[in-house]
């Protein structure tokens, strides 16, 4: 795969995730089986190890769940409720394992791991003050989920009160599920009574415990499954498995499977194991999750993006159909790329149906040489759009011609271009282009980016044909006469459209960043810049200074620990169009704030920036860098005048000289482990005389 080609497979798994993610989280309706949605988070996540300067903004690897819907009350999490990265062999296992090992410097030594099945049910979040349960919420898109405090209340599971001694503030997290007995039952019900049957047990949990009415999930059999801690004001336990006996003292059910292991082949035998009784078991799995046990290292480990580096999904492979390709349709994205969607017979696979399926581009149609009217294999490995994995001969069947890649823009006619060395064919229309701008219009108000309420795709192609909207601002400039009489639009939904519009004018910097649709600028990068530069007025100013080659701020940026310099160009890029910087200002005209990110945990190095140089002796670069963040620093690559502090380990070389230059303070390895708070490094042993 070239440059070419993974720009656009990676811009075909970042529409079909964002689909699927919504349809599974927010919908309760899932248009792909975990298994197919797993083989494509895993298939966008080895592109964007392979080419790092093309992970785009929207990319899925940042993102988790989707935001919380708006029927009800909104909680932010006081640890966020990230995913899991997954694996689907022995060999990915032994990565993580490796990884794990290299971030804390450890050697061969062994680290047990407990293994849990992996429910399929939905994550929620619960919080006990004085062992009292007082709030209960979704995962939500893993910072803010849904206060559905009142449905779980009813759960009989779900202790009220935590027996003996429990810490004073303590977020424990869990899995509400229906056992496939329950789910049966409760489907035999619906049907009785004329309603809607649910797909699977997991949509029917999901389903049930986000009513509106407590009163209809009381009526639901649902159970819950605890596995987690997020905050607690006091330590708990010094093991995952301790943690778990102790979930079991207070009066939860914790799965009686789960193991403590040694190793990587005692890790295997579990999971070949489990995959064997996994059709006699009562509830629903896609694989089991394993976790480092020990909860210091879970601490110095931390997370990565959107997910621990001390726990993995071991996922149970995907499933595969044979169906028949209709024709082939060629939809245009924001970026003006020209992608061909498979338009399939309706089939069945892992009980959700697929009609469409994703072909990537011309080169991948080609080399696949699949034609309207073959019969194809198909596999759903975690997005909304199917992956087509090749035709299926059929002796005596005569084909039809080879598909032939437009030249034209499908949407505005205009030129549709390959540029040499590249495999994506993209529209020159540009912003004449209506499919360009309605899709940065979708993505702009997309549930990670602004998230306004009731207005979603189908309003924005209607508004846009109608004139209505064509930036960003015009949204915020909308008026209820504009939509009075319009077919749909009544008062009520009107003012409901109004409200959530209003409510939007009151914006946090990393969603207005991701909203703003720049290349490579999805939800984590967002968060990184929001969080380095603090406020809107000092990010424009910055940006603004970076578009000078050389200058100290274009350093600066490209120094942001995960920005790099590709990003970097991309958003000196969008500031050096003039277009680019009135779009930003028109829309921050029309909002009333634009929120300053507030750093993850406030510590002595709260917006402080620091770079380390040198070896570390106890402790690698990752880890010290990872402690830094969570004391609330911005963690660089390069030593400028706007650094605060310089951590010098051995050999620091040129950017201790800098730092002395500039005056800026700096501490050796001891002095950083005393900022820190940990203890002194051991003192290597002294060798003993040779007594001979």
């Amino acid at each position: 795969m070239d440059e070419t080609e993974a720009t656009a497979e990676l811009a075909r798994l970042a529409a079909l995730l964002a689909r699927l993610d919504e349809a599974y989280h927010t919908e309760d309706a899932p248009e792909a089986t975990d298994a197919e949605y797993d083989a494509l988070r895993r298939r966008n996540a080895a592109i964007e190890a392979r080419f790092p300067h093309l992970v785009r903004p929207d990319t899925p690897s940042a993102r988790v769940g989707a935001a919380p819907d708006g029927g009800f009350g909104k909680h932010r999490h006081l640890v966020p409720m990230l995913s899991l990265d997954n694996v689907f062999d022995r060999a990915e296992f032994e990565g993580f394992i490796a990884r794990a090992r290299r971030f804390l410097g450890l050697k061969d030594e062994p680290l047990p791991v407990v293994a849990e099945p992996k429910i399929d049910g939905l994550s929620i979040s619960l919080t006990y003050e004085n062992g009292r349960f007082v709030r209960g919420t979704t995962r939500g898109d893993g910072i803010t989920g849904e206060d559905v405090t009142a449905n779980l209340r009813t759960l009989r599971g779900l202790p009220m009160e935590l027996r003996g001694d429990a810490p004073a503030l303590i977020e424990i997290r869990g899995e509400v599920y229906l056992t496939k007995e329950d789910f049966l039952r409760l489907n035999h019900a619906q049907e009785e009574n004329g309603h809607r049957l649910f797909a699977n047990p997991r949509n029917a949990a999901a389903g049930s415990l986000r009513q509106l009415d407590p009163s209809v999930t009381a009526g639901r059999p649902l159970s819950l499954f605890a596995y987690a801690q997020g905050r607690s004001s006091a330590p708990v336990a010094t093991t995952h498995k301790g943690f778990l006996e102790r979930l079991e003292h207070w009066g939860f059910t914790v799965n009686p499977l789960g193991q403590v292991l040694g190793g990587e082949a005692e890790a295997e035998a579990f999971q070949n194991d489990l995959a064997l009784k996994r059709a006699d078991l009562a509830y629903d799995i896609d694989g089991v999750v394993y976790k480092i046990d020990d909860l210091a290292l879970q601490e110095r480990l931390g997370f990565v993006g959107r997910a621990p580096r001390w726990a993995v999904a071991w996922k149970f492979p995907a499933e595969q159909a044979v169906t028949r390709l209709e024709r082939i349709d060629i939809q245009v994205g924001r970026t003006g790329a020209l992608t061909p969607v498979a338009r399939l017979e309706p089939v069945n696979v892992g009980g959700v149906l697929v009609t469409n399926a994703t072909l990537h581009n011309a080169d991948e149609i080609a080399r696949k040489d699949v034609r309207p009217g073959d019969r194809v294999t198909l596999q759903r490995a975690g997005d909304v759009i199917p992956q087509i994995l090749g035709r299926v001969e059929e002796k005596g069947v005569e084909r039809g011609p080879p598909y032939v890649f437009p030249d034209r823009c499908p949407v505005c006619g205009s030129k549709a271009v390959r540029p040499d060395g590249e495999v994506v064919v993209r529209c020159t229309g540009g912003l004449v282009c209506p499919a360009q701008t309605v899709e940065r219009l979708i993505h702009f108000v997309s549930r990670n980016a602004f998230d306004i309420d009731g207005l979603g795709e189908k309003s924005i192609r209607e508004f846009h044909e109608a004139g209505l909207i064509a930036t960003p601002a015009d949204i915020f400039r909308l008026k209820p006469e504009q939509l009075e009489g319009r077919e749909g639009w009544k008062a009520t939904s009107i003012t409901k459209l109004m409200r959530a519009i209003d409510a939007r004018r009151d914006i946090p910097l990393a969603r207005f960043l991701f909203g703003l649709g720049i290349r490579r600028i999805g939800e984590t990068n967002a968060r990184l810049l929001a969080r380095h530069y603090g406020t809107f007025e000092n990010w424009r100013a910055q940006m603004q200074a970076a578009t000078t080659i050389g200058s100290d701020e274009r350093l600066a940026l490209g120094s942001i620990l995960g920005v790099g310099s590709a990003i970097a160009d991309e958003l000196a890029t969008f500031f050096s169009e003039k277009h680019n910087r009135d779009a930003v200002d028109d829309l921050r005209a029309v909002l009333r704030s634009v929120e300053p990110e507030q750093a993850a945990q406030d510590g002595s190095l709260s917006g402080k920036t620091v770079v380390f140089t040198g070896s570390l002796l106890s402790m690698t670069r990752p880890e010290a860098k990872a402690i830094a963040e969570r004391m609330g620093a911005k963690v660089t690559d390069s030593v400028s005048k706007k650094t605060d502090l310089v951590i010098l380990g051995a050999e620091a070389g040129s950017k201790a000289k800098k730092a002395a230059e500039l005056g800026i303070d700096t501490l050796d390895e001891a002095g950083w482990r005393d900022l820190a708070g940990l203890p002194p490094a051991p003192v290597p042993a002294m060798a003993e005389p040779d007594a001979s």
